[in-house]
């Protein structure tokens, strides 16, 4: 293992590791590819910001979008194939790994729209016609884990599609998660699907929760508080797991298991650090387990890779530690509550607004088309 790469060695840890970017760019250059061979890359997700960088940032979708605008298309169908070809195309790059790991790895994930995020109804109708466009067994359904979006993942699962559940930032709502993912399964058993091969993760939110909480300790400015700097976030993520290990080793999810389910892994999502202070793989390995994902944006994997200091699993038999931290901050008057609300908030509010600048920019790529043609 000394010799292995750190991702190698993150990987060997049981981490799957995935990247946390798509664009045309990435498919054509063959960059991507070439994270999965020399970076143990093995997994993709995508984000309204992240497909509004793309889409924006260059000239790759300019042919595709003069195509559309002769078509006559209008601006949501035109964003509705361009990011389904991506992420359609990923699939299709990663279904190797895909086949190797019986679907466990080798997943690409694409959003519903966040302006749905508080619409069961539409999120369930958003999350189906993205499934069936896509078309590809190995593509993960992205829903938000808000109040109303929890009824939808278990709808989309009893479908039969396969989920990421995305925007979780407490423990609480994380419970609410697995018990929507375990309502899901028994529907789709129910409903005859294979359990086998339908599968699910929850993105589990770790940087945001250190900026949050590290901007109220600041305002304190007590010695107390600054020792606490740079520690809730690791510490909520690592009593996710701990959630995790004890709702899936109960005698419902065992009924599940012997129809064939796999469990709903927890993947560390927002681990690219925002401190310059800290170091750069701190949401990486502190966070090595069994069984989890990390998505990464591309500076973070090239930090890991570089220099991350892989010492396998860093979350079991620090759960007493962990809690210490929630209790210590609460005793100082930072609410828990308070703060992962404000994050779900805040996390809805930006991908709204994402989506709304990719809306005008392609309505306005569009009007140009028209014009040329």
């Amino acid at each position: 293992m000394t010799n292995a790469t750190p991702t190698a060695q993150l990987s060997d840890a049981g981490v799957s590791i995935w990247l946390d970017d798509l664009s045309r760019e990435r498919l054509a250059s063959g960059s991507l590819q070439k994270l999965i061979d020399e970076k143990n890359v093995v997994g993709v997700t995508t984000n309204p910001s992240i497909f509004q960088a793309a889409i924006t940032s260059g000239s790759d979708y300019d042919a595709k979008i003069a195509e559309l605008a002769a078509q006559g298309a209008g601006v949501e169908e035109t964003i509705f194939e361009i990011t389904t070809t991506d992420v359609a195309d990923a699939c299709d790059l990663f279904a190797p790994i895909a086949a190797a790991t019986k679907g466990v790895d080798g997943r690409v994930s694409i959003e519903v729209d966040p302006r749905l995020a508080w619409d069961t109804a539409g999120t369930i109708a958003e999350a189906k016609n993205l499934y069936k466009k896509v078309d590809k067994d190995n593509v993960l359904i992205k829903i938000p884990a808000t109040l109303e979006g929890l009824e939808a993942i278990t709808a989309t699962l009893a479908e039969g599609i396969s989920v990421n559940v995305t925007l979780i930032f407490s423990l609480d709502r994380y419970c609410a998660v697995i018990n929507a993912f375990q309502s899901g399964l028994e529907l789709a058993k129910e409903n005859g699907h294979d359990l086998s091969t339908i599968h699910s993760v929850a993105s589990f939110f770790v940087s945001r929760v250190d900026s949050e909480i590290d901007k109220r300790l600041d305002a304190l400015g007590t010695d107390e508080a600054k020792a606490l700097k740079g520690k809730a976030g690791v510490a909520n993520a690592r009593l996710a797991y701990q959630v995790y290990e004890q709702l899936f080793s109960t005698e419902r999810w065992e009924v599940l298991t012997k129809a064939g389910a796999r469990t709903q892994r927890p993947l560390w999502a927002s681990t690219g650090v925002k401190d310059p202070a800290y170091p750069d793989t701190l949401y990486v390995t502190g966070l090595a387990a069994a069984d989890v994902v990390n998505t990464m944006p591309e500076k973070t994997l090239d930090a890991t890779f570089d220099h991350g200091v892989v010492t396998g699993d860093t979350i079991t038999g620090t759960y007493a530690e962990s809690k210490g931290v929630l209790y210590a901050l609460d005793a100082l008057g930072i609410s828990y509550n308070e703060v992962v609300a404000l994050l779900e908030s805040e996390g809805l509010d930006k991908f709204v607004a994402s989506w709304k600048e990719l809306l005008a920019d392609v309505e306005g790529a569009l009007a140009t088309a028209r014009k040329a043609s």
